[in-house]
């Protein structure tokens, strides 16, 4: 995709979504490294749904502590991978407290040491929490950057690379919030929804996906 492409393409998601915002339910940056650890592999609304009673509860590292994993189990059995999850938060909000006075520190390299922490959360905390313009890759992103062709690569920390690199500066504090958001309603898993698509005209993805109900028309056979 040309930079007057990528310019455009984000030009339009913008025009339709000025101020996104993640979906994830938070309190303040603990309980967002919390919910954003919670959700890998799991839904956003189900995170909200087991983490609402539990922000009422807890809104700190130590107050975590004092839940304790088995309590902290009772609230977030629903959520996939519950007993590894509740270890890892645990334990991270045992670092937190013992290393940084309880405070979830603006510092990618540090939160990359949470147990259960990878950049993706890293950054998705930068992010939300600090207003840092970060891009954090998640499956949604990896499908839409490779699809559309705003950005190829073979992993997440790839593809990126590539978007800080094409982002332009005025668009990156947005940028990821923008790309999951196409993601999980419009450029879908099985099944884009081209025909209601903001930027289907820049996208390099091909057949596009027609409105439910039609059908594509049929190919003309050569003569002779």
């Amino acid at each position: 995709m040309t930079r007057k492409k990528i310019a455009e393409f984000y030009t339009r998601l913008r025009d339709l979504n000025p101020e996104p915002k993640g979906e994830l339910h938070y309190v303040n940056p603990y309980t967002l490294l919390v919910a954003v650890a919670l959700s890998a592999q799991a839904t956003d609304k189900g995170v909200n749904r087991a983490t609402g009673p539990l922000f009422e509860k807890v809104q700190t590292p130590q107050q975590m502590l004092d839940l304790g994993e088995e309590g902290l189990i009772e609230h977030i059995r629903t959520i996939g991978l519950y007993r590894n999850k509740a270890k890892n938060v645990i334990a991270l909000s045992r670092k937190l407290v013992d290393e940084r006075e309880g405070v979830v520190p603006p510092d990618r390299d540090y939160l990359e040491t949470l147990p259960g922490v990878g950049r993706k959360t890293a950054n998705v905390v930068l992010n939300i929490a600090f207003g840092i313009p970060t891009i954090a890759v998640d499956t949604h992103i990896f499908r839409v950057g490779n699809r559309t062709g705003l950005a190829k690569g073979k992993t997440p920390d790839a593809v990126e690379k590539v978007l800080e690199k094409v982002t332009p500066e005025e668009f990156k504090l947005h940028a990821h919030h923008w790309l999951i958001l196409h993601g999980r309603y419009i450029c879908k898993a099985r099944k884009p929804d081209c025909w209601r698509c903001p930027v289907e005209d820049l996208c390099a993805f091909k057949p596009k996906t027609p409105p439910p109900g039609t059908q594509p028309a049929p190919k003309q056979r050569k003569a002779g």
